[in-house]
Order: C-alpha cells, then structure tokens, then sequence
C-alpha cells in the first residue's frame, strides 16, 4: 500500500486538486468538520487497491484513490467508518458486540445522507456502491436482518459468531444513533428542519457551525459555534459509552441532572429552586399554562405584557391550544385547536404600541397592566402576569414601581412570570427575581447563542413546593409534548406523561451551557468593555448610514440611564427601518432582503470587481423583520443587529488583552461590511423584485 499515511499528510496535484475541483472538495471538507474526532484512528488511503474500503477496528480506516474521486461519496463512507469505530471503543471490553457497530453506523450514515444539500445527493444518484444503497433505503432494515450482513461485516473482517441483538441496545440506537447535528434539531418541530439546498431552518440557521457567515442574529436564532457543537458531540460519545455500560435511562436521567446543576452554577441559583427544560420557549408558555389550572381551582386569566413582542405562538400555548401542526415530540397536531384537558381561561394582551404604531409610554403601559390586574382580582380570579425582560425590540414592562404597588390590592391571587426568553441578564438579576417568588422563563438560545430551541422554566423554592403537593395531574394530552422524565422528580402531577427522554432538548442546552461557561469566564471589566465597545459601534454604524433609520422610541431609553452597568440597563439590541431613496421600504421588501443578505449574491454581480462580488458573496446573519410602523402610517419592519454572548467569548482567547480588543474591533468590521451589503442590495432594485 503506497499511501500508508493519514489523509491529512497528503496533498498531490492529481486531478483531484485542478483548479474545477478544489472548491467543491473545500465544501466536502467543511462538512466533514461534523463528523467525530476518535482519538487514535488514521485515515488512510491507498492507490494500490483503488476500490478499497476497510475498517481496521481501533486503529484505521483505509479507503481507495477511487472514492475519493467523488469527494461526497468518501465523504459518506468515511461518515461510516468513524461511527463504527466510535461505537466500537464505547463496547470497551465487551467486542463481540460488532453488530451493533454496524446498525449504529448504518443509522447514523443514514441520516447524515439525509441532511446533505441536495446538490451533493445528486452525485450519488448513479453510483453502484452497496453501502449507498443501504443508506438510500427509505424502508430500512430491522437489527434481525443486519446482524449477519455479510457486506457489512466483510468491511471489518471480524468474525464473531454469537451475532445476537440485546434488548438493552434498542434505546441506545433509538435515541444515540443519530449525528448530533441531527439531535440539534430533534425533539422540537416543524421549526427545526432544513431546507435541502441551503441547510437553513425557518430563522436562517443551521444545526452545525456556519463560520462563513457573519452572524449577529441572536435576538432570534444563531447556529452552533464550533466551539459548541465540538463540546456537544463528544458528550454524545460519552453518553454512547455511558450507556453501554450502566443502561439508557440512567444515563440519560444523570445527564439531565447534570445539565441542570451546572446551569444553577453558572447562575449562581438556589439548590432548592427547580429548571424544568422544555423543547421551546413557546413549550414553556404551554407549560406553564397547564401548572397554573392544576394549582387553583379558580377561573384563570393571563395578562400577557408584550403580546405584540413574544413568540407568536404563546398566546395560544396560554389558551391551552397546538401552536404548530405537529408537537415536540412528533405527533401531527393542528394548529389553534385546544389540547385535551385543558380548560377555558381568560387572556388579556397588552401591546407595546398602540392602534397607530407607537410605543406606549411606561405610565402608560404600567397604567393598561395595573388596570387589568385590579379589575381581574375583583372579579376573584387566579392572575399569571406574563412581565417581559427583554422583548426581540429590546424593550421591558411592566416597571418595577409598578410591580411594587400591587401590594396594595386586597386578596391579590396572582403568579407572576418573567418572560427573560432572551437572558440578557446577569445572574443578579435572576436571583433577585426568584427572591421575589417569581417564575422565570428563559431560554439558551438567543444572547448566550445555544442553537434553537432550548427553553427553561426556573422555580423558586415556594413555588415549587405549591406544585409538589398539588393533587390534580397534568392536562392528558401533554402526553403528545413531554415526558415524564424532562419535569423535577418530586413533581407527581407528572406522573402519567409518556415515557421516554427528550435527548435533542438536552443536547441543545449542553450547547447553550458551553457558551455561558466560556462567556463568564472572560474577566468583568474586560467583558463589559467589550460589551460597551462594540454596541456603542454598532449604535453609530447605523446612525451614519443614511440608508437606515434606527428605530430610537424615547419611552424606552429611560431604561438605559441606569449608571450601574448591567446586561439589562444597556442596549443590545439595535433595530432599524432601511430606506431607499428616502421612503421606507415595505414589509415585503424588508423580508426580501433579509433573506439576501443571508445568501451569496456573488453570482448577480458577474464582471464586477473582486471587492463587490467578495463583499456580494458574504452571508450576512442578523435578526429576522419585525413588523413596525414607520411613523403613524406606513406599514414596514425592521432588521436588528444584535450583541450576542459570542461577540465577547470568541475574542477573550489566551488571556490576552490587547488581542481581546483587537478581536472585538474584527467583529465590529464585520458589521460595517453587513450595512455595506445593505447598501449594495438597495443599489440593485431588481434584487428586490
């Protein structure tokens, strides 16, 4: 074998590396930037024997100069063969178990095939490899028909003559047999997946890392970081090993556990309060919706503050309604229909801007809430009051005067709920909430990055309490959203949930807990200089743009005077009309280019100069429109530029101060050249046609 060397050592001007080739193999390779890291085993090729694919089990893959020829077709075998050799270091001593290393693998290989863009599926349409075939069968194969492929084990040569299937494998392979790219996004909905061109869900991210692109986007949704999603997929090994050895379910009832101690770590929370993960923020409202009708017997009404600024689904996840057509854990559900068990409740919205568009003032909004609240308890109900701590604009309400005076109502029933979805907190200020008896809803997917959706409920200790001893069980048909496994032990009103764990949720929030770790690992100062840095230059970027109008309300910056400095008293987010030829640009429109600057263009700009096709070409990743009224009249939106975790994370490398700045001021380049490419789309109308 002539090219007895790791892939990785080898570089040979073969037609392989002509000029045609070498970006399409770039792209292959980005992708295999998702596979595995095992320790210990080389990728080999050889030339000798072209058609070669082998595993040798803890030490090599080989594969023939022929797949490489087709850079995704080594791409899927390679796929394979790592995953076999993952699952066969996870059996430790126990290796008569290759069967189960070859089911995993072929599972995992099938569904990595799955999510490969459509471009690179067609160049496996014709091909005649057995391995291809086995993935591309929609039907599948049961365990019983795979323990004796002699295909799949011809490919490592191990003969082991006891092939037999063990019951315990079956939730391993159930719930770890999948790329964690894949886990990313399962155990959500319809939200979560793809398209199969540009990878991309509904919010313009993807489950695995998109260093191409500018990003800035986390006031709605980012992809993983590398950081990240390396961190998260050795997790899966270890809970692939973990398994093997003490059983699914422990393992997976540990790693929960576990993913809940150390967000009550980084936040700095009381043992006794309880986090209830969830597969959304919008799942959070729906249970929060079922604890209330279980707690009182009382009629229910929610005052919903921002009901123009939360999730679009929330207000019917309160009512007790489906909020897509299909539940976090896959059942076909439809939309706005009511969920077996829940009962009839009261909703009050209360909008931040009023019928012509403008934001209300803080007495006026504290005087809507005060109202509804104190005509709500004459009426003798039980009041959730939904308060909104960061809304996607950047705004809060009700204020904390306001919240003072309700000690003044007699006979006040009444749970408050902090909707701090975005978490531009400090662990201060989540504290303080719990003090007060507070509920807070959060989530790891917006300023600290984590990928969408990874929702939380935190409890304070009395509150938590109230649950436990509650006698009624939850609504039965939130056996189609939650096991019982994702609420706290102690909690019996869970009992009759469904059986199972949702691994994707937890994934998601691993991810999202990597990001808070390293982001408070970065010293106080330098973090809120940084903070301070980049959003003062993000603040002025727009102002100087004459394209953009920043969407500045004066009945918000009140907030922003506090000289204490605090995630929560400063402006992180910047929303901002774009202009063109001086008039606003409509809904549409603003969606339009949104989706643009999202995507490469460099192919509209043919025979330009290099620097517009690069700037044309680069993916631009920012908040996705929210509808606003430019004025009192005109219908439009506006995109945001965000500050998220990341910004701060990603500079603070080795220590190094004036490396740390520098590194702020790169990302602070990037949004000069996002507001460049806005001005480049604007300069060509028919891009928005």
């Amino acid at each position: 074998m002539t090219n007895n060397i790791p892939i990785e050592d080898q570089y040979k001007r073969t037609s392989l590396f002509e000029k045609e080739n070498v970006n399409y193999l770039v792209h292959v390779l980005k992708r295999f930037n998702t596979v595995p890291k095992v320790n210990n085993i080389n990728i080999i090729t050889s030339s000798t024997e072209p058609s070669i694919f082998k595993i040798v089990p803890n030490k090599s893959i080989v594969i023939g100069s022929l797949y490489l020829k087709n850079p995704v077709l080594a791409l899927v075998y390679l796929r394979y063969g790592i995953e076999w050799q993952l699952w066969y270091k996870a059996l430790g001593a126990e290796k008569h178990g290759t069967a189960l290393c070859n089911i995993a693998a072929l599972e995992v290989t099938r569904i990595f095939y799955k999510l490969l863009p459509k471009d690179d599926k067609e160049k496996l349409k014709n091909l005649d490899y057995f391995l291809i075939d086995l993935i591309k069968n929609e039907q599948g194969l049961n365990a019983e028909n795979l323990l004796k492929h002699e295909s799949l084990e011809a490919i490592h040569g191990l003969n082991v003559a006891d092939k037999v299937f063990k019951k315990s494998w079956k939730p391993i392979i159930d719930n770890l047999a999948k790329p964690t790219e894949y886990l990313l996004m399962a155990g959500g909905d319809f939200r979560l997946n793809i398209d199969e061109v540009d990878l991309l869900n509904k919010y313009g991210c993807r489950p695995f890392p998109r260093p191409e692109a500018f990003t800035f986007a986390s006031s709605t949704a980012t992809s993983v970081s590398n950081f990240a999603y390396d961190k998260t997929d050795k997790v899966r090994s270890i809970l692939i090993k973990d398994s093997l050895k003490n059983g699914f379910q422990k393992t997976a009832i540990e790693f929960s556990e576990s993913l809940k101690n150390n967000l009550k770590k980084i936040f700095k929370l009381n043992d006794a309060c309880q986090i209830l993960f969830s597969p959304s923020g919008t799942d959070s409202s729906l249970q929060i919706a079922a604890i209330t009708q279980i707690i009182t017997e009382k009629e229910i009404t929610h005052v919903l503050v921002a009901s123009d600024e939360t999730g679009s689904g929330v207000a019917g996840a309160l009512k007790g309604c489906h909020f897509e057509n299909n539940t976090a854990l896959n059942y076909p559900a439809k939309k706005g229909e009511r969920i077996e068990g829940f009962r009839d409740i009261d909703l009050i919205k209360i909008p931040f801007r009023d019928e012509k568009g403008k934001l209300k003032t803080t007495a006026q909004l504290d005087e809507e809430v005060f109202k509804a609240i104190s005509d709500t308890n004459k009426l003798g109900r039980h009041i959730v009051l939904h308060v909104m701590d960061h809304s996607k604009l950047g705004y809060q309400s009700p204020s904390e005067n306001m919240m003072d005076k309700l000690s003044t109502l007699k006979d006040l029933s009444i749970q408050v709920l902090i909707d701090a979805a975005q978490l531009r907190l400090d662990p201060a200020d989540l504290k303080s909430y719990l003090s007060k008896g507070y509920i807070v809803s959060i989530t790891g997917s917006k300023y600290f990055t984590g990928p969408p959706y990874s929702g939380a409920l935190i409890f304070p200790e009395t509150v938590s309490k109230l649950i436990e001893t509650a006698k009624n069980t939850l609504p039965k048909g939130l056996t189609k959203y939650y096991n019982h496994s994702d609420w706290p032990v102690s909690w019996v009103c869970s009992k009759e949930l469904s059986e199972g764990f949702n691994i994707g949720s937890y994934m998601r929030w691993k991810a999202a807990i990597v990001e808070m770790d390293r982001y408070y690992k970065t010293p106080i100062l330098y973090r809120n200089m940084g903070i301070e840095m980049f959003c003062n230059f993000v603040e002025d970027s727009i102002k100087e743009a004459t394209f953009l109008e920043a969407l500045c309300d004066e009945a918000n910056e009140n907030k922003y005077d506090n000289k204490e400095f605090g995630i929560r008293n400063i402006r992180t987010i910047f929303p901002f009309f774009i202009l063109k030829n001086k008039e606003v640009l409509s809904v549409d429109n603003v969606k339009k280019l949104y989706v643009l600057l999202n995507s490469d263009l460099s192919k509209q700009f043919e025979g330009s100069s290099l620097k517009i096709i690069r700037l044309a070409a680069q993916k631009c990743h920012i908040g996705q429109a929210v509808n606003v009224k430019y004025g009192n009249d005109l219908q439009s939106a506006v995109l945001r530029i965000s500050l998220g975790a990341r910004v701060i994370s990603e500079s603070w490398v080795n220590r190094d101060i004036s490396l740390y700045f520098r590194n702020i001021e790169a990302q602070m380049n990037e949004i000069t050249v996002i507001i460049k490419k806005i001005e480049l789309i604007l300069s060509h109308p028919e891009l928005l046609k």
